[in-house]
Formats: C-alpha cells, sequence, structure tokens
C-alpha cells in the first residue's frame, strides 16, 4: 500500500548509514562500503554494497542489514542489493582510514592513552576453568552493551572458538586482521589459522610473535574490555604478556583445593615481578548444588579465599574474592555447545555467579587505573611472520 511519501536517495543513504559492517563496527557509508544508490520510478530501490573480500563470512548478514535499512524508508518498494569486492586500493584506503598510515602497527592497548581494561585470566595449573570462565565473562559483559573482546592466548590449549560456537576464520584486508564476532563478541585464537585440532609446536620467541601480531595486527576496535585467556602458569606467555601489555591487570581462577591453590597464588604473584596490578580472585568448582538443597564440596573449601589473603600480604594491597563459581554440568553443557551458561541458563547457579562477577567488572569505570608501574613494553624489532 502506497504511503504517498516518494523515497529518494539522500533518504535510504541516510538509511544506510545506521547500517554497521558486523565485524568492523563502523558504518558502511563511513569505510567505503556503498557502492551505488538508485531509486527507480516505481520506488524499488538497487544498493551497490563493498565487501572488503570476496571471501567475506559476514556477506549474508551484511546484506540482511542493508535490506532491512532500506525497507523501513518511508515510501520504499521492493530492495535489491548487489554485492562486489573492494579492489587493492580501495582496501588500501579502508585499512588507512581504520589503523592510520603506519608503517608499522602498534599495540593501542598499550599506548598511554587506551581506555581499554585488558583483564588477564591465569591459573597456576591447567583444569580449573579458566576458558569457560573467561567466555562467560566476555559474553555477559557483552550482554551488558559493552564492547568486548577475547585473545585466546593460551596457544597450546586453545577453545575460546569452540566455546563460542563459532568456526569463523578472520578476514584479511591487507596487513589488517578484522577478528570474527560471536555472541556479540570479537575474539581471536591461533585454533583459527590451523587445519583441524593440529597441534602447535612452538617455542618462546614464535610465541610472543604471535601474540605481538594478535595484538598489533587485528583490528579490536574501540573496546570496553580485552580478556586474554593465559595458559596455565608462569612461563613465556604470561611473561610476554606483561611486556606487551604492561596495564594489564591479572584476574586469578582456582579451586577450592588448597594444592590449587598453592599453585594459583604463583600465578598470581607474578604480578610482583611484571609490577602489574591484580585483579582479583575467582573460585571455581566451589560445591555442587543436591536436589535437597544442600551442598557438596567435592574439592574441599576455602581456597579461593585464602589465594586473595596470601595475595593481599604479597603486594601489600587488598585482593578481593570476586566470586565462588558452583560445580554444574550447565556450566559444561554450555561450553561443549557453544552457548555460554550466561546465555543459555542465566538464572542458573553458575549462570547467577557468573554474571555477579561480570557486574563487578562493568560497573569499573575506562581509565588509566592498572598502568605500568615501571616495564617497558617490548618493541617490534622485526616484521613478524604472516599468520595469514
Amino acid at each position: 500500500m502506497s504511503t504517498g511519501v516518494v523515497p529518494t536517495e539522500s533518504s535510504v543513504r541516510s538509511a544506510l548509514s545506521k547500517v554497521k559492517d558486523p565485524e568492523l563496527g563502523k558504518p558502511i557509508t563511513e569505510i567505503g562500503m556503498v557502492k551505488s544508490v538508485a531509486v527507480a520510478d516505481d520506488a524499488s530501490v538497487d544498493v551497490g554494497v563493498y565487501l572488503t573480500t570476496s571471501s567475506c563470512p559476514m556477506r549474508t548478514e551484511i546484506v540482511s542489514r542493508v535490506e532491512k535499512a532500506v525497507a523501513d524508508v518511508p515510501g520504499v518498494g521492493q530492495v535489491r542489493v548487489e554485492l562486489d569486492v573492494m579492489d587493492d586500493e580501495q582496501r588500501t584506503a579502508l585499512r588507512k582510514k581504520l589503523r592510520g598510515d603506519k608503517d608499522e602497527p602498534v599495540i593501542p592497548f598499550a599506548q598511554p592513552g587506551s581506555l581499554t581494561r585488558v583483564y588477564a585470566v591465569a591459573s597456576g595449573k591447567g583444569g580449573v576453568g579458566k576458558s569457560s570462565i573467561t567466555v562467560n565473562l566476555a559474553t555477559a559483559l557483552a550482554a551488558r552493551g559493552l564492547s568486548v573482546g577475547v585473545l585466546d592466548a593460551d596457544i597450546y590449549g586453545h577453545s575460546v572458538p569452540r566455546m563460542l560456537g563459532s568456526d569463523a576464520k578472520p578476514t584479511q584486508v591487507e596487513r589488517m586482521i578484522v577478528p570474527p564476532v560471536s555472541h556479540d563478541v570479537k575474539f581471536i585464537s591461533i585454533g583459527q589459522f590451523t587445519d583441524g585440532n593440529t597441534p602447535v609446536t612452538w617455542r618462546g620467541p614464535m610465541l610472543h610473535r604471535a601474540l605481538q601480531q594478535f595484538l598489533a595486527d587485528v583490528y579490536w576496535g574501540d573496546l570496553d574490555v580485552l580478556l586474554l585467556d593465559l595458559p596455565p602458569g608462569t612461563g613465556d606467555v604470561a611473561i610476554s604478556i606483561a611486556q606487551l601489555i604492561p596495564g594489564a591487570e591479572i584476574l586469578v581462577i582456582t579451586t577450592p583445593q588448597q594444592a590449587a591453590a598453592e599453585v594459583a597464588e604463583r600465578a598470581g604473584a607474578i604480578a610482583l615481578q611484571t609490577r602489574q596490578k591484580i585483579l582479583g580472585v575467582v573460585e571455581n568448582m566451589s560445591w555442587m548444588e543436591l536436589p535437597d538443597g544442600s551442598r557438596m564440596e567435592p574439592f574441599g573449601s576455602g581456597g579461593g579465599q585464602k589465594v586473595a589473603d596470601r595475595l593481599t600480604r604479597a603486594v601489600g594491597a587488598p585482593v578481593k574474592l570476586l566470586g565462588q563459581i558452583p560445580l554444574e554440568p550447565l556450566l559444561r553443557e554450555g561450553g561443549d555447545a557453544g552457548t555460554p551458561v550466561v546465555l543459555a541458563h542465566p538464572e542458573s547457579a553458575s549462570g547467577s555467579a557468573l554474571r555477579a562477577v561480570a557486574e563487578q567488572l562493568a560497573v569499573r569505570k575506562r581509565g588509566l587505573a592498572g598502568m605500568s608501574l615501571g616495564i617497558d613494553t617490548t618493541r617490534r624489532s622485526e616484521q613478524p611472520g604472516n599468520l595469514l
């Protein structure tokens, strides 16, 4: 039914200015993705859209967003979207617009003016649920409206893509890597650059260069929070992160078991050597809630609080136990299914506990708190190998 309103190219372009690229997070009109707009006499509209690459994984989503935005313009009839691909010159212009015209990429989170809070999620040993907590905190923060990224720095034991339910590959625009998005979280992992379940057999220098590239060459955009899922222990990756992003704050994950707590304390105490701030402690697998309402503590109790107390004495500043996460099948099932429990079952025992921890992180204002107390970032002395 006609509304009597005649659509114009100007009104269509105005509607397109509200369409954001799903990966870049910028209006498509702003980053040169709108090729053409034509309004026919019968009020049908043809829109030409440039994709960054011919293999763009978000092409269907982009078409859907464009069609919806244009269809909402008063008086518009049929909407047709034609896709094209940027040439090398256009991709160069896009990269310069997003990253600037620097010969050597820099790590934005290490710059003095960065307002992104970087949380390095660490544990002394494996098997304590560090990756599960990282992914659930990330998606819970994103659900609150924050712009969130996850860097899977556990090079040997990468699991973030599966837990986020996505096998999407990053998009490369010249030397700039655009990370995929799942559950409104941008993420990057070495698992996106390997074939199948192929193991990664790298030594320290290669690990450092890979992390450097993930931080400098990946276009993260304007993040409120970046979560780093570190490997267990206090080895090469933890040291590299301290050098590359000295302002990163350490979030220590432990279980109630005393032996695990002692190992977790070491992971937190690395902050004394790297001069980083400890964000707090999260105790995982704290108890099981039984059908009769009682609790069973299969791994003992008190480990998380003891880690917090000991780190408080070690660093001379309060280290808080941010939360205790119950042992619940739904948490494991959410990770296997690729839909974190905070989204699939937000009111469950584990979902509620994780959302409570995320809430404490969400209310922390963006700022320069937690910046380095003296350690210098590592300068890029050579061009790292291309991961793609």
